[in-house]
């Protein structure tokens, strides 16, 4: 499958995953395309923790209310700090959301899938806190994405769908040729 290709498949899968292990090396790659993501004057504000022990993982989905991801055999969690890089602008966000997406695509080419959990675990119940404290990280960073990470048990859905491109891109001036 070629790059475009995958990016016009890629969906979130928020259905079971098969109980089989993911296997490390294939951890290492997702997180690798994560931190090959461009960084704003590359401070390079994203850091990543891949949670593949069964009663950790176990741990840290019991904190998560409502439930996500049950089945995962694997997460990896996104971290973030905010670093001050450019007239006193942080780019965090525009960070790991390229690291984010990277490892999105690197997790449906190897065969995987996922869903980028952010809001669920972020808003006014702050699940990341209760994850951070799980994981032993330090104050200075935050936990901004849990990514489940497996095989599929059943056919990924269609996806929602997506507008007309001329509805969302133009030529030359909003609502061009």
């Amino acid at each position: 499958m070629d790059i475009l290709e995958l990016i016009l498949s890629r969906r979130s899968y928020r259905g079971p995953y098969e109980n089989a292990p993911v296997p490390r090396e294939d951890l290492c790659r997702i997180m690798a395309a994560g931190l090959a993501a461009p960084s704003g004057c590359n401070k390079q504000t994203t850091s990543l923790i891949a949670v593949d022990d069964p009663e950790l993982l176990s741990r840290l989905k019991g904190v998560i209310d409502p439930p996500i991801a049950e089945t995962a055999p694997a997460a990896i969690l996104v971290l973030a700090r905010d670093i001050i890089a450019y007239r006193d602008r942080c780019y965090s966000v525009q960070d790991y959301s390229a690291a984010i997406e990277n490892m999105l695509l690197a997790i449906k080419a190897l065969g995987y899938e996922s869903c980028w959990y952010e809001g669920h675990i972020t808003d006014e119940d702050r699940i990341d806190l209760k994850l951070a404290e799980i994981l032993g990280v330090p104050e200075e960073y935050r936990i901004v994405c849990f990514l489940p990470v497996g095989r599929a048990a059943g056919k990924p859905g269609a996806g929602p769908k997506k507008k007309a491109f001329e509805e969302r891109a133009w030529f030359n001036g909003f609502g061009g040729e």
